[in-house]
């Protein structure tokens, strides 16, 4: 039996960079994770700006590529493209990343075990460890939440990718840029995303579109000139979408990331509540082992406030173009919205509601065209 200050079931983005957090302010910690790394977890593998902004360092060894532009698109004919006046966002691959923020948390002093499937969580530890907090970083079907019998009411996306070779591909089509399919997947999108050496075709939707998923992605390939039979690596994913309220702590005991739900309604993507979440819940079960604080509730609150705009704000667009999606394409253009998205991507502002000038027409617009959507 060992004793921790900190356990850590989970070793993804939220939970290496929890881990580094802690053994970074003097904690002793414990990582769990049942994979070996470098192991590959299905991602379009975009880190925002705003989502860099929240790590303790860079990530330039496994970057490879830098995305300034957008190609938007509906119903994979009419589109339109815009360009940042600088970069939105980094490309990788999972693979690369986690192993690299896995080896800068084991840098930084955390007790790394691979291989470990955790079967159960205590609030006073896992296993034969003991420790004085524990930070559930496993994912979207993670036995912490489980275990606990936390309260985690949250909806499913799911979503399907492949990649293509540079080779067979025209690269050059798709550097320096996101495609983005919208009016084609239910609840969702497809996507083309550059990497180093290939291209990432994916997309994604509400839960009940799993079975058509093949088709999507088929259509989607099609649509740009690739023969679907040709993608390699083809895997699919549950994307977890919290309900607001749902548990994201209890006691001395923290959810991060995925295991709290934590990805965004509209882009599926969920690094940036990852490392935000990651940083939060370090910052305070430092506190805690100060003596500072007596639990996480204030770690919960704190998340819930950050999050709860841009959510909602997500949500709405999420159902005003799975609705409407010709009228809410159209208001998309607006030049004014397109500055919006280049804040909010590179954390410039928190939320929509944030934004001033003259934004705020074609965002009321949007809100409107949400509201009767949701209706």
């Amino acid at each position: 039996m060992a004793a921790y200050d900190a356990i850590v079931v989970g070793a993804g983005p939220a939970g290496s960079t929890s881990a580094y957090r802690l053994a970074s302010g003097g904690a002793s910690v414990l990582l769990l994770d049942k994979a070996r790394f470098p192991r590959d977890k299905p991602c379009g593998g975009g880190v925002t700006i705003r989502a860099l902004e929240q790590l303790p360092f860079g990530i330039d060894p496994v970057v490879e590529g830098v995305v300034d532009r957008f190609e938007l698109r509906l119903g994979h004919r009419r589109g339109f493209s815009r360009t940042a006046p600088a970069p939105l966002a980094l490309m990788t691959q999972r693979r690369r990343l986690d192993a690299y923020l896995v080896e800068q948390a084991v840098a930084a002093g955390v007790e790394l075990r691979e291989g470990v499937r955790v079967s159960r969580v205590r609030r006073d530890g896992v296993g034969d460890d003991m420790a004085s907090i524990v930070i559930g970083a496993d994912g979207a079907n993670g036995v912490t939440a489980r275990s606990l019998g936390l309260r985690t009411e949250r909806e499913h996306g799911v979503a399907l990718e492949g990649n293509l070779a540079n080779e067979r591909v025209d690269a050059g089509r798709y550097a320096h840029r996101l495609v983005l399919e919208f009016g084609t997947v239910p609840g969702g999108y497809g996507w083309v995303f550059p990497k180093g050496d290939h291209v990432n075709f994916g997309v994604g939707g509400w839960e009940a579109e799993g079975p058509r998923l093949r088709e999507h992605l088929a259509r989607l390939c099609e649509a740009h000139g690739v023969d679907p039979a040709s993608l390699t690596a083809v895997r699919g994913h549950r994307l977890p979408l919290r309900h607001q309220g749902s548990a994201l702590a209890s006691g001395r005991v923290a959810l991060v990331g995925d295991a709290a739900g934590l990805v965004d309604p509209l882009s599926g993507d969920g690094l940036y509540e990852a490392f935000l979440s990651s940083r939060l819940a370090a910052e305070h079960a430092l506190a805690i082992l100060a003596g500072e604080r007596a639990d996480f509730d204030a770690y919960a609150q704190q998340l819930e406030q950050r999050l709860a705009s841009l959510v909602r704000a997500s949500w709405g667009a999420k159902h005003a173009l799975d609705r409407f999606p010709w009228l809410t394409f159209t208001v998309a253009r607006a030049p004014y919205l397109w500055d919006l998205v280049v804040h909010l991507m590179r954390g410039e502002i928190g939320a929509p509601r944030e934004a001033t000038g003259p934004v705020r027409i074609p965002l009321r617009v949007l809100r409107r065209i949400a509201r009767a959507a949701m209706a």
